[in-house]
């Protein structure tokens, strides 16, 4: 008995990018490439017409028309493209990034810097119902189960706080009287214990685990 080919939407800001996954995808005898797309607001779009099976969608868009992230173009395929999963395909791995991601509904996590087969399977694997997470993810979600970060401490808070605020560096430094090499070492501790790797990232992570509120 023959199966239909899993049909696939790549959703990406480059347009290299895509040539090559659809390239890649396409030599797949099981895979079939019905669309691309160059935004998230795009993927929905094109995901809800043609509803393929899985959707490879990139974590971020940049550029003047980059709209909404991947992370919100997997809520709003998840409530109108419902028959349709999605697999993350990114370059970035921080604990944060991914709990958003598998949260708002993805059904997979995978690295661009990974192996093709990798890719390959998580597509299978979500398709079928399950989860499709690189190895590399799979470990650092474990290993923040098993020994997870020291806390925040309160001048840790402070710094996000006005981070959250709008300070650089050395507004931050002058408001809490200390020195600038001081406040990036501090940075560096918040962004390790969050499982981040930027500013707007530390923040949210930091608001969605109750440290601070925004007002």
């Amino acid at each position: 008995m023959t199966t239909s080919p899993l049909r696939l939407l790549i959703a990406d800001d480059h347009a290299v990018v895509r040539a090559g996954l659809r390239a890649l995808l396409d030599g797949e005898p099981d895979f079939d490439v019905v669309a691309e797309a160059g935004s998230g607001e795009e993927a929905v779009l094109l995901a809800v017409g043609l509803a393929p099976d899985v959707v490879l969608m990139d974590l971020r868009f940049v550029g003047t028309d980059a709209g909404i992230d991947g992370v919100e173009a997997v809520r709003r395929l998840t409530a109108e493209a419902p028959g349709t999963v999605v697999v993350m395909l990114t370059s970035y791995s921080g604990h944060a990034d991914v709990v958003r991601a598998l949260e708002a509904g993805a059904r997979g996590y995978v690295l661009k810097a990974g192996p093709p087969e990798e890719l390959f399977q998580a597509v299978r694997a979500a398709a079928a119902g399950g989860m499709g997470l690189a190895a590399e993810v799979v470990e650092h979600l474990v290993g923040r189960v098993i020994s997870p970060s020291p806390g925040v401490t309160e001048r840790e808070r402070e710094v996000v706080r006005l981070m959250a605020d709008g300070h650089s560096n050395r507004s931050i430094a002058q408001s809490l009287y200390l020195s600038e090499a001081t406040v990036k070492t501090h940075l560096v501790r918040i962004y390790r214990k969050l499982g981040v790797d930027n500013r707007a990232a530390a923040v949210s992570e930091a608001v969605r685990r109750g440290l601070l509120e925004l007002m």
